[in-house]
């Protein structure tokens, strides 16, 4: 069936993702008209700002935006906020939007992101609960927080951390409750973890480790406690759950892509679909990596940013692999920030370079010899050796080489 009108690169989801493909594709000489659809109510904007500055106040909603508000009509990029696609024919070359219109295009994108995984225990239908996945809820905690004193946060991992760091720094009282011992020991061992740990709490967070959430209690429509599994009772004006995401793929189960293990859009190692000439980025993307030998799944703006531009030449006929080192950059508030390439699926060594302690340091991670991820921390990181490791796959022999050795000649013999 035809469409009521037809694009030669359309992209579906509003995020990094898309945003990254669209300039990209004009960077790269694409010529045809391209289409960018998506369901939020703002143009793109990047994810950080949602947990860290735009939820301290320090930044605007504008300052958010990943491109200025006339780049769009500037570069013949037609933007469609505040509309989604309801179906796809990958064979018929149609998408369906959410206005009734019917779109034929040449190349797609599917980037359609995440959404927040939620907590099925007693009381999560209560006032004062949160999820942050976006300006229009941190917008909605802050105006939840303008009295409170005390908010707890579910999950240690990104999230919580950051929530926590940054509500803080505007004169809230913060709990972390979750199943791991110490922060971020999931993402980057106990190590690292300890470290992170410990500047939370030296800035005045409580974490509760070892333990999970059992129930929300209220007097009312409102939350006002925490129950723990282990028995505790934690005073909550409003709460925050960071428990991870689960990929958009809605749209591409109706249309009979094929799916990963770890439930995302599977793709190539050129990013392109099971559906020949629509390829997929950022947090649903579940890519044949090159550079690590298996299929990866990452949700991290950064890493979307690099999906977009790689599918967006492939969407080109350009036939490039994605090669990229996954990179990953955080911090917690005005008091830490890491840098991390990877990512490590397991590794069996851990070896330093400059001190923990000092807050200064590489942390690379080995498995069966060879660096698999690094942890960067302070001016000295290098993060950019490690990525030449990373891809190389060199095998270390002496551990000494990493700690005090001479890492470009290292990385580049």
């Amino acid at each position: 069936m035809a469409g009521d009108r037809r694009v030669e690169h359309l992209l579906i989801g509003g995020g990094i993702a898309g945003a990254s493909a669209a300039r990209t594709l004009r960077e790269e000489g694409a010529d045809g008209s391209i289409l960018l659809v998506g369901r939020e109510l703002d143009p793109p904007y990047h994810r950080p700002p949602v947990s860290k500055g735009y939820l301290q106040g320090r930044e605007t909603r504008e300052q958010t935006l990943i491109a200025e508000p006339g780049w769009w009509a500037e570069h013949d990029v037609e933007l469609l906020s505040r509309t989604s696609v309801t179906g796809i024919d990958p064979a018929a070359r149609t998408a369906t939007l959410s206005t009734k219109e019917t779109v034929e295009f040449g190349t797609a994108l599917l980037a359609t992101g995440a959404m927040v995984r939620r907590l099925p225990v007693d009381g999560s239908e209560l006032d004062g609960i949160h999820y942050l996945r976006a300006l229009a809820n941190a917008d909605s905690l802050r105006r939840d927080i303008e009295g409170a004193e005390r908010v707890v946060m579910i999950g240690g991992s990104y999230i919580g951390c950051e929530v926590a760091a940054s509500l803080t720094a505007i004169g809230r009282q913060c709990t972390i409750v979750m199943q791991e011992t110490t922060v971020l020991e999931r993402q980057f061992g106990a190590q690292a973890g300890r470290f992170f740990h410990d500047i939370l709490e030296a800035h005045g967070v409580d974490v509760v480790g070892d333990d999970e959430i059992d129930r929300f209690e209220g007097d009312g429509d409102r939350v006002q406690r925490v129950l723990t599994r282990a028995g505790r009772s934690i005073p909550a004006d409003a709460v925050v759950c960071g428990v991870g995401a689960i990929p958009d793929v809605m749209l591409a189960r109706k249309a009979d892509f094929a799916l990963g293990p770890a439930g995302g859009v599977l793709v190539s190692s050129r990013l392109e679909t099971s559906h020949p000439g629509i390829y997929a980025a950022g947090d649903i993307c579940e890519y044949d990596s090159v550079v690590h030998g298996r299929v990866l799944r990452i949700e991290h703006e950064d890493v979307a940013a690099e999906q977009g531009r790689t599918a967006a030449r492939n969407m080109l006929g350009q036939d490039r692999p994605h090669l990229a080192v996954p990179y990953f950059f955080s911090d917690l508030a005005d008091w830490v920030s890491l840098e991390y390439v990877g990512p490590a699926a397991g590794w069996d060594e851990e070896v330093v370079r400059g001190s923990v302690g000092d807050g200064d340091f590489t942390l690379f991670y080995l498995n069966d010899r060879r660096v698999v991820a690094a942890l960067g921390v302070g001016p000295s990181a290098r993060l950019d050796d490690a990525r030449r490791l990373i891809v190389t796959a060199r095998e270390i022999t002496d551990p000494a080489e990493l700690s005090d050795g001479d890492l470009e000649l290292l990385a580049t013999s």
